[in-house]
């Protein structure tokens, strides 16, 4: 590989907490070890679009604290195509880029990797998601600032739940897995927890839920996370319960993309500058195609191929710990 004395830093996919903290880190390593940096705003449809700013250390203040992203994201079906993925490599020699880093999720990580297939162009991808689904790390950017965020949210309706004697179904994010749902439901002390991975059935979730009413618990939470498949949705779970028990007065709350708002907690920034300073120290070492993780607390990597393909695991020790929990 060529030597790198350029590197541009993009954020691409669904915005997390963090995401600004690692842009910081990447320039200021740049800055660190005297080379350039440049912006690709607006993910990889900014990078087909020539949309690129110089960044110095200075063009990153105070933004550690922010949540999103200032270099904008944003989904490009273009860059699916061969053409779009020319244009882009195009783009990138004119600004004389040696190499990119990409912070994402797997559909980020799949962009980066045949882009680096075709062009043999260096790339390193940080793992920027709330939904923490990668594989490759234990946790990924945005995730510790999501969970803080549906805690908090739970907690307050906890206190109209217990005013009114109320069941409260509260959607969380998770269409795949159900990391968010289980370490929040253990977290804020919900009665149950519904995830992709445990089909709990509607017939147990009445039986547990009745046996609450019995133990002389007046109000409960159920945190659902969105992929749960124990019923078609939040809705006509929360329906099917208020049919089967009228003596509870069930309401649904759905929290969505608020759980990906708000400044990133300081573990989130603390992850996104050891993750950036790393991303940038492994381009200057001539290695490309991997991932930047943490796995007990020490910064490794992953090829990008294994961050995409592997499957995380939900903790079964923590499903256990919920159980007992629920008694």
């Amino acid at each position: 590989m060529n030597k790198v004395n350029k590197i541009a830093v993009l954020t691409s996919g669904g915005d997390s907490p963090g995401m600004n903290a690692a842009i910081r880190s990447v320039v200021r390593a740049c800055a660190y070890y005297n080379i350039e940096s440049v912006g690709i705003y607006r993910g990889y449809q900014g990078m087909i679009e020539g949309d690129f700013k110089e960044l110095n250390a200075r063009s990153v203040n105070n933004i550690i604290n922010k949540g999103g992203t200032i270099l904008k994201t944003a989904r490009s079906e273009e860059f699916r195509t061969v053409e779009g993925r020319k244009k882009a490599f195009e783009n990138l020699k004119k600004k004389n880029i040696d190499a990119f880093v990409v912070i994402g999720g797997d559909g980020s990580f799949t962009g980066a990797e045949i882009f680096n297939e075709e062009f043999n162009f260096p790339v390193i991808g940080i793992p920027g998601t709330i939904d923490n689904d990668i594989f490759g790390t234990n946790f990924t950017l945005g995730y510790d600032t999501a969970l803080n965020t549906a805690v908090e949210a739970i907690d307050k309706i906890r206190d109209t739940a217990s005013s009114h004697n109320r069941l409260f179904f509260v959607e969380v994010m998770g269409r795949d897995v159900g990391h968010i749902a289980l370490n929040v439901g253990v977290g804020a002390g919900a009665e149950e927890i519904l995830i992709p991975e445990e089909d709990l059935g509607l017939d147990r979730l009445l039986e547990s839920l009745k046996k609450s009413r019995k133990s002389g618990k007046t109000s409960s939470i159920v945190v659902v996370a969105e992929g749960d498949k124990t019923g078609e949705n939040v809705f006509e779970l929360a329906k099917y319960v208020e049919e089967n028990m009228p003596n509870y007065e069930v309401r649904v709350s759905v929290l969505g993309h608020m759980q990906r708002g708000g400044a990133p907690s300081c573990f989130d920034r603390v992850l996104a500058s050891r993750m950036g300073v790393k991303a940038v120290e492994v381009l200057l070492e001539g290695k490309s195609n991997f991932m930047v993780g943490i796995h007990d607390n020490e910064i490794t990597l992953t090829s990008l191929d294994l961050a995409i393909k592997g499957e995380t695991k939900i903790n079964t020790e923590l499903i256990k710990v919920s159980d007992i929990m629920t008694t």
